[in-house]
């Protein structure tokens, strides 16, 4: 049926009539126990800026699934979230096909004549988020209808000009999605280096194994740290060969006992607070609204569901409390290039701040001195691979860990020429993601700006 809801010059229809079968379902009700080897389905937490990431994936029993092939995936779909983090979307990809979902994702089957494609761009719009935030239940958590969504007005100009619209912002999020990817690698880089030297201390067993064969230690550690065999090294330039002599020697060639098992000799485990002032977030009384903003306010305000939006860096808030609220209720600031790590309920989120901000009490901030002995970027991957299961038992380690735990943190401390050596060497890694950061936000808010003006034909579409 036709929508008589505004969204534009266009004439709309009712997001039911832009499906398949007239059917927009929600997924499995009661997942019930799971098992590896049952059938994978997407939950809200798999939504990330409009992909799915499916690197933490819960899979049901096949005999609870089977009850719910109403849900089950194909590919093409466009899956919306109903509960928590309410309007997210992403396109389901063909091998996908078999998954199903959770109880808070709706599937929606688009039509041919209207496809995925464009489905999924009108669910972002700007008027899309206002139509089913005024119909959201907030009573326990935010929460959509089906009935609501069913609803929803979709614009249908002429299919020259929505092709042009789904290739303007097509294109915008296809750049998004390139630096994204850009930023993974980069991260990824940054924990390997970190992992080898610091975690496996490879430098230091391909000495100590080089010493016990009677070969050259040093020559080894280098071909630990660059991944170069000795004619690769023989060919290196002369400035990054002394480069790579001058790292290799920061390593020692003797393992030692700690308190923790075998660490470098002379390296040494030291508690979080000895190195770093650590601070727990507040959260004003939230019957109190006045402190709370959504839009823009004095104080970014990160919660744990902020934390991996945007990236290595911490760029962004869903709420902000004004400057009043900060004071009166002793919130403390967190500055720029902190690293914060989550501990509650979530444990094990890590970002550093990208300019002063705030949080909530499941944050903690790590607050590095003047002369420190680490860096952020030290500390940021050192918390990326730690074992937080050493924190508490694996089955109450939600409720075990508290802020004691987080400040008596166990953390690795080379010399400091080694990690002053590693941190010079990643610097340009976190300056380069911090760059497609900005640029990524940059991108999202030029698309955010102007689709809504495409969608009313505001703007016209390039020809």
């Amino acid at each position: 049926m036709q929508s008589d809801l505004p969204m534009g010059i266009w004439p709309c229809k009712e997001l039911i009539d832009c499906t398949i079968d007239g059917l927009i379902s929600y997924g499995i009700v009661q997942p019930g126990q799971h098992d590896n080897e049952g059938v994978p389905i997407v939950r809200v937490n798999n939504f990330n800026n409009g992909r799915l990431d499916i690197s933490n994936v819960l899979r049901v029993a096949t005999s609870i699934e089977e009850n719910y092939k109403r849900t089950r995936l194909s590919g093409g779909e466009v899956l919306l979230t109903l509960v928590g983090s309410t309007g997210q979307t992403a396109i389901v990809s063909n091998d996908l096909a078999g998954w199903n979902v959770a109880r808070a994702v709706a599937v929606i089957r688009p039509s041919q004549e209207i496809g995925a494609k464009w489905i999924n761009i009108c669910l972002q719009s700007a008027e899309t988020k206002r139509f089913l935030d005024d119909r959201a239940n907030t009573t326990v958590q935010k929460t959509l209808n089906l009935a609501d969504v069913k609803n929803i007005p979709i614009p249908i100009p002429p299919i020259s000009v929505r092709h042009g619209i789904e290739s303007v912002i097509t294109s915008i999020n296809e750049k998004i999605d390139l630096n994204r990817r850009i930023n993974q690698t980069l991260e990824a880089m940054a924990l390997a280096i970190f992992k080898s030297w610091f975690v496996d201390f490879d430098p230091v067993k391909a000495k100590i194994a080089a010493i016990e064969q009677g070969e050259d230690p040093l020559r080894a550690a280098m071909r630990a740290i660059s991944g170069k065999t000795d004619a690769e090294l023989d060919q290196m330039p002369r400035e990054y060969h002394a480069q790579l002599v001058a790292t290799a020697e920061l390593f020692p060639d003797a393992m030692e006992e700690s308190e923790l098992g075998e660490i470098p000799k002379g390296w040494a485990f030291q508690t979080a607070d000895l190195l770093t002032e650590v601070g727990i977030g507040k959260t004003p009384p939230r019957k109190e609204p006045q402190w709370f903003t959504e839009g823009e306010g004095d104080w970014r305000w990160v919660s744990i569901k902020d934390m991996g939006t945007s990236g290595v860096f911490q760029q962004r808030s869903s709420e902000f409390l004004t400057s009043e609220a900060v004071s009166r209720f002793n919130v403390r600031v967190v500055p720029d290039k902190t690293v914060l790590l989550s501990f509650k309920l979530t444990i094990g989120r890590v970002a550093i701040t990208d300019g002063t901000m705030v949080t909530n009490e499941a944050i903690a901030h790590f607050k590095l001195p003047l002369a420190a002995t680490i860096s952020s970027e030290y500390l940021y991957l050192y918390l990326k691979n730690f074992d937080y299961s050493t924190l508490g038992s694996t089955s109450s380690i939600a409720d075990a860990v508290n802020s004691k735990t987080i400040r008596e943190m166990p953390i690795i401390v080379a010399n400091s020429d080694l990690i002053g050596c590693f941190t010079k060497s990643v610097i340009p890694i976190f300056e380069e993601m911090r760059n497609r950061q900005n640029e990524i936000a940059t991108l999202g808010a030029t698309r955010d700006t102007l689709l809504p003006k495409l969608l009313s034909g505001e703007v016209e579409v390039p020809a």
